[in-house]
């Protein structure tokens, strides 16, 4: 498993704190920080879970508009932080790397890549315009 610099970053901060803690005021101190940190998993955590519940309500791969969810993506998003755009569970295309998709109503498509959880790419398909008579 490979952690990316955010999370390590996170994590360093964390002993830090306790570290801190101890030095400045003992087991009290430690306490202290553990708490802190507890409550800002407990933060990200339920973060997490009212993004999915929000998004498991709707079908999956559905969007309201590809074209807007297209130019709101951002490299380096994580799904958590896509979920809110979509307002559904993507459809998934591919396990390496992985790819998912959502389509609109009228048949336009984000295909949206990540790797290490992260956005590095996505494109959107237009459905072809039927030939003018």
């Amino acid at each position: 498993m490979k952690v990316d610099a955010r999370t390590a970053a996170g994590w360093a901060l964390a002993v830090a704190a306790v570290a801190v803690g101890h030095v400045q005021w003992g087991w009290r101190g430690v306490v202290l920080a553990l708490t802190v940190v507890v409550f800002w998993l407990l933060l990200q955590f339920s973060r997490a879970l009212r993004a999915m519940r929000a998004a498991a309500g709707a079908p999956v791969g559905t969007v309201a508009s590809a074209v807007m969810l297209h130019a709101r993506l951002k490299p380096g998003m994580t799904l958590p932080q896509i979920l809110p755009l979509t307002g559904s569970l993507g459809r998934r295309l591919a396990e390496e790397p992985d790819t998912y998709a959502w389509t609109d109503a009228s048949g336009a498509r984000v295909e949206v890549v990540l790797v290490h959880g992260r956005v590095t790419q996505w494109q959107l398909q237009r459905p072809e315009a039927p030939p003018a008579a």
